[in-house]
């Protein structure tokens, strides 16, 4: 395990920049680069037989390890130290999954390579990757739970938060996120709130505590729908939950191309006096770089800006609630470079670093962000007039 952190440069010490000796836990475990979706069209696995180039999966090792290299060599690595995970225990795992879904999986896993569902594939490595990311993201809840950090980061692949309890959906075989909040309600926190910014409805963390009042889940995405059995929820704003947790599931699918100052209204209108109202003791930052400009699995156009200010603005949620305590657990990202760029970002907005260590590198697009804020508007007011503990926003 390597734990051993640098010393803030003097130029990141101006207002604003965190306190001398703070730093941000990365945990890592180099064990999950052995999952391999395998190549197709896209992410279908599926060779036409009239191409000369397959592309790898979207989800692949080289994604993952860009974002690696970019927080170990890169100007942010001096405010980060690094920790190993270790995989999950099966009684881990039944926390949030069912005993029939992880038995499931490692039959699977012993029978060989098994596709279980579009786009997921389960092949040699798969399995162990999957406990590995799991564990990881339960080493880095337990940093924060055990007083040993106020934030930590899992960096994790297979990503997680489609996985429901009962089973695989849209790349993911376990939902890390969703184990993580497991273990801080049994751990005695008795309201979280999770935040996904993936670019995709954290459809998976949602089903798991879609009946309880103790977990708000928010999730911000472009507007997508179902995309069929394994992904039956279609992430619209009239699922808020059911019995006790009616109210308590918050979905924001925002339009296509919202871009940095859609998601900053959305984040500043909706989800920052939600979790003002709820006030929980953990937060969770679930985060995806596929909501970028040049993510080739979404279309919501995010910068290097838009990551940095809304990181900033949930780094401002957790001091007022959570005595600055946040788990970040990655998720999607597909753009080879321009996700690690942005993962970045993120990082530099959460530590509340004066001023951007890395310009962009890549030019964007003027955004038109209006239709946006109209949508965001309308969805305010359903707030609310349906959401009791919202209807004074």
């Amino acid at each position: 395990m390597d734990s051993s952190s640098s010393s803030v440069p003097a130029a990141a010490a101006a207002e604003g920049a965190p306190p001398a000796g703070e730093n941000l836990a990365v945990f890592w475990h180099e064990g999950m680069l052995a999952h391999d979706a395998g190549r197709g069209v896209f992410d279908s696995g599926r060779d036409p037989g009239f191409l000369d180039v397959l592309d790898h999966h979207p989800e692949n090792a080289d994604r993952v390890r860009n974002m690696v290299s970019i927080l170990r060599r890169g100007p942010i690595a001096p405010f980060l130290s690094w920790h190993s995970g270790t995989p999950a225990h099966a009684s881990d795992l039944l926390s949030f999954h069912s005993p029939e879904y992880i038995e499931e999986l490692a039959q699977a896993n012993a029978s060989g390579p098994k596709k279980l569902c579009e786009g997921t594939f389960l092949n040699p490595g798969s399995w162990g990757a999957a406990l590995l990311a799991a564990g990881t993201t339960l080493s880095a809840t337990r940093h924060i739970l055990d007083g040993h950090g106020k934030i930590a980061y899992a960096l994790v692949r297979p990503p997680g938060h489609h996985a429901q309890p009962d089973h695989a959906d849209g790349y993911c075989f376990l939902n890390n996120a969703g184990l993580a909040v497991q273990l801080a309600l049994d751990s005695g926190r008795a309201k979280v709130a999770v935040v996904d910014i993936d670019v995709h409805y954290g459809n998976g963390t949602a089903e798991g505590f879609y009946c309880t009042d103790n977990v708000l889940t928010i999730s911000l995405h472009m507007k997508h729908g179902t995309w069929g059995p394994s992904h039956p929820q279609s992430g619209s704003s009239d699922e808020i939950g059911e019995g006790k947790g009616l109210g308590y599931n918050l979905n924001i699918p925002l339009p296509n191309g919202s871009g940095d100052k859609g998601y900053e209204y959305a984040m500043n209108e909706l989800v920052v006096p939600a979790i003002d109202k709820f006030q929980p003791q953990l937060l969770f930052f679930v985060i995806g770089q596929d909501s970028s400009m040049f993510d080739p699995n979404g279309r919501q156009c995010l910068t290097m800006d838009g990551y940095r200010k809304i990181a900033q603005l949930m780094r401002g949620v957790a001091n007022r609630h959570s005595d600055g305590q946040m788990l970040i657990v990655q998720e999607g990202g597909y753009h080879i470079s321009y996700s690690a760029y942005c993962l970045h970002a993120t990082l530099e907005g959460v530590l509340n670093l004066e001023a951007p260590l890395l310009d962009d590198p890549i030019a964007y697009y003027p955004e038109d962000e209006k239709y946006t804020m109209k949508v965001v508007d309308v969805m305010k007011k359903c707030w609310k007039e349906s959401i009791p503990f919202l209807k004074d926003i």
